[in-house]
C-alpha cells in the first residue's frame, strides 16, 4: 500500500524494526508538523529509531520521533523535539489499525521518513513481534542466502 518511489529522498529510517519485527503492511502518512521542523528534517536532523505510534479519539500520534529544532530558526521552533505528532491518514485506514492493534502482538511501528512532492511522509508498518529463535532463523537464512550468492559469483568467474 505504502511505497516509496525511486525519486523520494529518504530523511530517516529505522532498520532495526525489521530485525525486531515481522512487518505486515505499509501505510504511508503525512506528519502535521509545526514552524521550522520540516527544514530540520530536510537537513537530516531526525532520529526514528525510539518512535512508535498509537490512536487516540480517532487520530493517530506517533511518539518519541526525535526532530532537532533548526540552528537558524527563530521563535516558531517547537520547544519539545519528542513531542506527540498528528499523523495523517484516511478513517478506514484508521480504523483498520484500530481493529488489528487490538489484537495481541500488534503494534505500529514508523519504518521511514522521506520527502514526496516537497511533503514529509511517514511510512507507518503494522508489526507483530519476533520471538530470539524468530530472529536466530531470519539471520540463519538471510546468511544461507548470502552464502549462495557467493558461490554463484565464483561459479561465474570460474566460466569465464
Amino acid at each position: 500500500m505504502g511505497k516509496t518511489n525511486s525519486q523520494d529522498k529518504v530523511l530517516a529510517q529505522n532498520k532495526k524494526s525489521f530485525h525486531d519485527y515481522f512487518i505486515e503492511e505499509t501505510f504511508e502518512c503525512g506528519m502535521v508538523l509545526t514552524g521550522t521542523e520540516i527544514k530540520s528534517l530536510r537537513g537530516g536532523r531526525a532520529n526514528i529509531n525510539d518512535s512508535f505510534a498509537t490512536i487516540r479519539n480517532g487520530e493517530a500520534f506517533v511518539h518519541n520521533l526525535h526532530i532537532s529544532p533548526f540552528e537558524q530558526g527563530n521563535r516558531s521552533n517547537p520547544s519539545d523535539p519528542t513531542r506527540a505528532r498528528k499523523l495523517l491518514l484516511h478513517k478506514e485506514q484508521i480504523k483498520k489499525l484500530i481493529g488489528t492493534v487490538k489484537q495481541e502482538g500488534y503494534t505500529m511501528v514508523p519504518l521511514k521518513i522521506y520527502v514526496r512532492n516537497g511533503y514529509a511522509k511517514l511510512l507507518l508498518g503494522l508489526a507483530r513481534g519476533k520471538k530470539n529463535y524468530d530472529k536466530r532463523a531470519t539471520e540463519a537464512k538471510r546468511d544461507a542466502q548470502r552464502d549462495i550468492q557467493r558461490a554463484l559469483r565464483e561459479k561465474q568467474k570460474v566460466a569465464r
